[in-house]
């Protein structure tokens, strides 16, 4: 199949600033907050050609997805695949673009046309709608960003990689596996680097997910209703981050099980769950052919909280941001 038009950047003007300089200003101020060196190397990281990053509208997430931007060593990249999750439609398996271009204010980023293809060859893929493509914010969320940081890092346009944009489904434990196998040697090949979108936790009614750990018991979840007493101990925004840090812990140790099994026990509501679960089996690919000291496994940088939950009416999204060298 050709690849053909060019993806209209949909959520500009709403869920980010459309106009150029002003969203280059915006991300430039993200961008200056963070450190200039993290877990005592310089910004950015060498080899850390893998992150994980937030996609809401960049009020809320961009502050926390400037870290693992500013982490993400592009400089030997010529292609980024970016791996979201589908919000506008049931998935199973994986599904890829069938535009030639996605636009940004900055200009327009150009599919990988050749890497497509060969992904579509494996008969592993579907094809992704343009209505639903168009539709879809968790890999447009990440397209600003991304030119921001290739401007950054190259002198011409002329040298920015392609990118290879990739729905994530609703795929088991053992299909994420599979896709990461697939994926692998694309993460083991030099020239590629890895975006990988996600929110943390929906907490709130509106996404039907009121998990509450009291007095701190994360073995022991319960939902709040409407009738419940106002937790104190914790607070509520205190029980999210302990449901969201047990996520986090069983990413950071490198072990995909342990990330699926956490999940069946929390069932909270990590949006990015598969594309996570999909790049933790390709690292452990990685690892199992020569595990290395700081290689292969996720490091977290940020987590923050679009507000601090204390009442069961209100709501909050979890954002978090992490690195991973190869």
């Amino acid at each position: 199949m050709k690849l053909s038009g060019t993806r209209e950047a949909s959520h500009a003007y709403s869920w980010y600033d459309g106009d150029r300089d002003v969203l280059s200003a915006k991300l430039d101020s993200f961008l200056d907050d963070v450190p200039s060196s993290i877990n005592n190397s310089n910004l950015p990281i060498p080899g850390a050609k893998v992150v994980i990053a937030p996609h809401a509208g960049y009020t809320y997430s961009g502050p926390c997805a400037a870290w693992a931007y500013k982490c993400l060593d592009l400089s030997k990249a010529k292609r980024i695949f970016v791996l979201g999750p589908s919000h506008t439609y049931y998935l199973p398996g994986c599904a890829l673009t069938k535009f030639a271009k996605y636009a940004t204010p900055f200009g327009d980023l150009t599919v990988d046309a050749a890497i497509v293809q060969e992904l579509r060859d494996t008969g592993k893929f579907q094809d992704i709608s343009s209505r639903n493509d168009v539709d879809e914010h968790s890999l447009e969320m990440h397209l600003p960003y991304i030119y921001k940081r290739l401007m950054q890092t190259f002198e011409s346009s002329n040298e920015y990689p392609t990118i290879v944009p990739i729905l994530i489904g609703n795929n088991d434990g053992q299909e994420e596996k599979e896709f990461g196998e697939l994926l692998a040697p694309y993460l083991k090949d030099p020239d590629n680097a890895f975006v990988i979108s996600s929110d943390f936790c929906h907490w709130g009614s509106r996404f039907s997910y009121t998990a509450y750990a009291p007095e701190g018991n994360v073995k022991q979840l319960q939902s709040l209703t409407r009738r419940s007493t106002t937790p104190t101990n914790p607070p509520i925004h205190e029980s999210i981050k302990q449901v969201d840090q047990l996520a986090i812990d069983a990413i950071a140790s490198g072990n995909h099980n342990a990330f699926v099994d956490n999940l069946q026990h929390t069932n909270n509501t990590v949006c990015g769950r598969h594309p996570i679960g999909v790049m933790m089996a390709a690292l452990e690919v990685l690892a199992r052919d020569g595990a290395e000291e700081g290689k292969f496994r996720f490091k977290f940088v940020q987590y923050q909280r679009s507000s601090l939950v204390e009442d069961y009416s209100d709501s909050s999204v979890s954002y978090a941001s992490a690195y991973a060298i190869v």
